[in-house]
């Protein structure tokens, strides 16, 4: 029995969006969907760069909870989100705010703040390695006004926190654009209303702005965290490949790159670490969203 031509376009209606959506999911599934599969696998197993491996289960697990270096790098990665993402949420908000206003040459700031953005991590940090270097910049800053060297990147927790820093120099200018987006939606009456009523410039920002941009506080929170735990670049290059002095500022991600490559890469361990890393970052994620739930409830 032929189909009639009601039933042919019925069948055509439903089939079109999947057509449209068919090339943009080959390719998740080849580079996303597949490899994660394929990490996930391989997380239970004892595969190496040359050889398959053969199904260990938990072992890799196991035998991370007695790794030291793991729990080094899960300590610095857990530091850099606690350290790190204050700051990229509050101080691209200033920004934004400072930049937001019509004064003359702001338009060069916007693009100035946003240069770093559009750099390449790789020079940015060579430049950042060059100027904390013992004889760099900064020290001989110091030198002319008669302090003595700081060893930024020879010493442990220094070179952390001046990684830090360049995260977060480095991500200003693509947060305060996200601010400056949400900035716009936000009434200038309420503005006006809070003046007349007598409220200074503190009192607007905390009962005006901050209501106002909440959830683009929540959004960059939430990127940032996982931004933060997922670091790599910007410690491996004023680190090193060794992650600094006897390892000590490696992070998950590092570990992983480190474990995982060569022609003895451990790649069944460096798996199941990128495992933990997702989980980790996930649940990140979804407590900052949880936590958004409740001020709405």
């Amino acid at each position: 029995m032929r189909r009639g031509p009601a039933s042919r376009v019925r069948t055509h209606r439903a089939a079109s969006p999947w057509l449209f959506l068919l090339p943009g999911l080959a390719v998740i599934s080849a580079f996303s969907l597949y490899p994660f599969l394929t990490t996930v696998h391989k997380a239970f197993t004892d595969a190496r760069t040359l050889t398959p491996g053969e199904w260990v289960g938990l072992e890799n697990f196991r035998a991370m909870l007695e790794d030291e270096q793991f729990w080094v790098a899960l300590r610095n990665s857990g530091l850099y989100v606690l350290l790190v993402v204050p700051f990229t949420v509050l101080l691209p908000l200033l920004l934004a705010l400072l930049v937001q206003k019509q004064l003359p040459g702001v338009t060069f700031f916007r693009s100035a703040f946003y240069t770093p953005v559009v750099a390449s991590v790789v020079v940015v940090a060579l430049i950042w390695a060059w100027m904390l270097d013992d004889r760099g910049l900064v020290n001989g800053i110091l030198h002319a006004l008669g302090a003595g060297p700081v060893g930024f990147l020879g010493d442990e927790w220094l070179l952390l926190f001046s990684a830090m820093a360049l995260t977060v120099w480095k991500g200003l200018g693509y947060y305060m654009v996200i601010y400056l987006a949400a900035l716009g939606n936000v009434p200038r009456e309420l503005h006006e209303a809070a003046a007349v009523d007598g409220a200074g410039a503190l009192r607007r920002f905390t009962s005006v702005t901050v209501p106002a941009v909440r959830s683009t506080m929540v959004l960059v929170g939430a990127l940032s965290s996982v931004a933060a735990f997922k670091v790599f670049s910007e410690v491996y290059l004023l680190a090193g490949p060794t992650g600094g002095p006897a390892g000590q500022d490696t992070t998950l991600v590092m570990l992983v790159q480190r474990t995982g490559t060569g022609l003895s890469g451990r790649v069944g361990y460096a798996s199941a670490i990128s495992l933990v890393v997702f989980v980790i970052a996930l649940l990140l994620m979804l407590l900052v969203l949880r936590a958004d739930r409740k001020e709405d409830a």
